[in-house]
């Protein structure tokens, strides 16, 4: 946006109710409405990926619903996120749910375009299988990227039935095709059990560090924040987020629950913790609404999507002001 332009914000809910009218995120205007963004709002509406329970094709437009509580000011980062750049909702990526390589290839297509021009993205899944076009498009835009990987498991097993391209294979992939800078990658919230300690070393060779949620309830949220920042440093930072990263007390729509998780409360503070890192993209994922109770986990993807888009829209305005 031109800098005598002012970015166009939600709707005002003192003259339309929350729940009237077409549920984009945060009740912001359409891309189309706007013309460009510089942070944009995508859906992918995809789960053909998925191990185990399916649902999260429709996880975006149920994070959108969660969104329309959402308000212009966030007092946690003292910024009104809407107002300091813009933000728009650039529908769903329509993706083809019976052929893996073809939706990966239409994924990646479709951010190429977005990030051409000049927006940052927040994505909302879909499974966790996007995450790779996805980082396949940022890398082209910014190099190799350092990646924070919200999640309960690793994502960096090889196969799954000899498919490459699965939720539990992307950031293998990432690595092995060279979009990851290898010197700042960690996964935060892991858990559970796994096929065997080989998982581990595995894990450990392609790079990863490990915050475990139990190592977060032990050292708390400024210290793990801390720790991440000095892992990422002024690299260019690329944030996933698996919902079941998350307890399933509270993130209980998802499609492979582990118990042990953090707390939804412990996520957006470690989030809010990475203002001074370079965000220049994100994802929230494997919101499966089919499991949820009373929209519990569309509203913690609501929140940490509105979190995301802050840092981002403050990077924005930061850059502008340079």
């Amino acid at each position: 946006m031109s800098n005598d332009v002012s970015p166009r914000g939600p709707v005002d809910s003192s003259r339309v109710p929350r729940y009237a009218g077409p549920a984009t995120f945060a009740r912001l205007p359409r891309l189309d409405e706007v013309g460009r963004a510089d942070v944009a709002v995508v859906g992918v509406p995809f789960d053909s990926g998925v191990s185990y329970r399916p649902g999260a094709r429709f996880g975006g437009n149920a994070v959108r619903e969660a969104s329309r509580l959402l308000r212009p000011y966030n007092p946690a980062q003292d910024a009104a996120p809407f107002a300091l750049a813009q933000v728009a909702d650039a529908g769903d990526i329509a993706v083809n749910p019976f052929d893996i390589h073809e939706a990966v290839e239409t994924v990646e297509a479709a951010a190429d375009e977005l990030l051409s021009t000049g927006a940052r993205l927040m994505t909302l899944g879909g499974d966790h299988t996007i995450a790779l076009p996805l980082l396949r498009a940022v890398a082209k835009r910014h190099g190799p990227v350092a990646l924070l990987h919200f999640d309960a498991h690793l994502d960096t097993w090889d196969t799954y039935f000899g498919a490459e391209y699965t939720h539990g294979t992307p950031f293998r992939r990432a690595v092995e095709e060279g979009v990851l800078d290898t010197a700042a990658l960690s996964h935060v919230g892991t858990r559970g059990p796994l096929y065997g300690k080989q998982d581990l070393t595995d894990d450990e060779k392609l790079g990863f560090g490990i915050v475990t949620s139990a190592d977060v309830m032990r050292r708390g949220v400024d210290e793990v924040a801390d720790q991440l920042r000095q892992r990422v440093g002024d690299r260019p930072l690329y944030v996933s987020v698996d919902i079941d990263c998350l307890d399933p007390a509270h993130a209980p729509g998802t499609g492979t629950p582990e118990a042990g998780g953090m707390t939804s409360r412990e996520l957006l503070e470690i989030l809010r913790g990475l203002a001074s890192c370079n965000l220049v993209s994100a994802d929230v994922v494997e919101v499966a609404p089919a499991y949820d109770h009373a929209e519990i986990t569309s509203v913690a993807a609501a929140h940490t999507a509105y979190e995301l888009t802050t840092l981002m829209s403050r990077r924005t305005a930061e850059a502008r002001s340079q």
